[in-house]
């Protein structure tokens, strides 16, 4: 039997689909974390020219990965909506901005332990930094701006010309070490190169990054489904469902 996609494009249909699909994710993100954490920093080897204060990188590379990624599909979502008005594309954009938020906190905050050892700083004002903390300010400006404004479509408009503009930040981020002389290193994973690290450091990063995309999934479906029901709570279907838990 064909999978009908379209089928789950209204927030009625797609609200019982993802409060199925949100357990197994979160099940798969702690499965992943666990055996990522633990190849990280038990298995991986030592780094011969940072030591030990290399395996931060084991949270903020997955981390910073994801809050660039998080950034561009949540101003894809927002596109659709914007281009197509449809609801559900609109709240799957607001669903993911707190998550991509916290994902480019983490960069932040785990780079600045990185940077201590390695650079003798905390923080430097280079173009991969900023720019990260320029995301930062884009996830919080699209989320304020969104909440700021009680008309749901006007706030869904204005939030996602916000977001598609601000995604011009994200590959400034990826090609600022190519394209201006920083401390920022330059990137360990590349499509285009072998890795310049230990197959076994490699695996315990790209656990990871995949336990982070997985905890992303499972965050944004729970997440989108309480927007379903706060933007969506005069329709029928949602009745059914607040009785049905009652």
């Amino acid at each position: 039997m064909a999978f009908n996609l379209f089928k789950y494009s209204s927030p009625a249909s797609f609200y019982p689909l993802a409060g199925k699909m949100a357990p197994l994710f979160y099940v798969l993100a702690a499965t992943l974390a666990i055996v990522g954490l633990y190849i990280s920093f038990f298995v991986a080897p030592t780094d011969a020219t940072q030591g030990e204060a290399y395996r931060i990188i084991f949270i903020h590379v997955p981390a910073a990965w994801m809050s660039m990624f998080i950034y561009i599909v949540m101003a894809i979502w927002a596109g659709l909506g914007l281009i197509l008005n449809t609801r559900l594309s609109s709240m799957m954009a607001q669903a993911l901005a707190p998550t991509g938020a916290m994902f480019t906190v983490v960069a932040l905050i785990t780079g600045a332990f990185w940077g201590k050892p390695t650079w003798g700083t905390w923080w430097e004002w280079d173009a991969r930094m900023t720019s990260e903390l320029i995301l930062l300010f884009l996830y919080i400006g699209y989320m304020s701006l969104t909440a700021a404004i009680d008309d749901v479509r006007r706030a869904d408009k204005a939030g996602a010309i916000l977001a598609m503009v601000g995604g011009i930040n994200v590959p400034i981020i990826y090609f600022s070490v190519k394209w201006w002389n920083t401390l920022h290193q330059g990137a360990s994973v590349s499509l285009t190169r072998s890795p310049s690290m230990a197959k076994t450091m490699l695996l315990g990063m790209l656990i990871m990054a995949i336990a982070a995309w997985m905890y992303s999934i499972a965050v944004t479906l729970s997440r989108v489904r309480l927007l379903m029901l706060e933007r969506e709570k005069s329709s029928a279907w949602v009745q059914e469902v607040l009785e049905k838990k009652s």
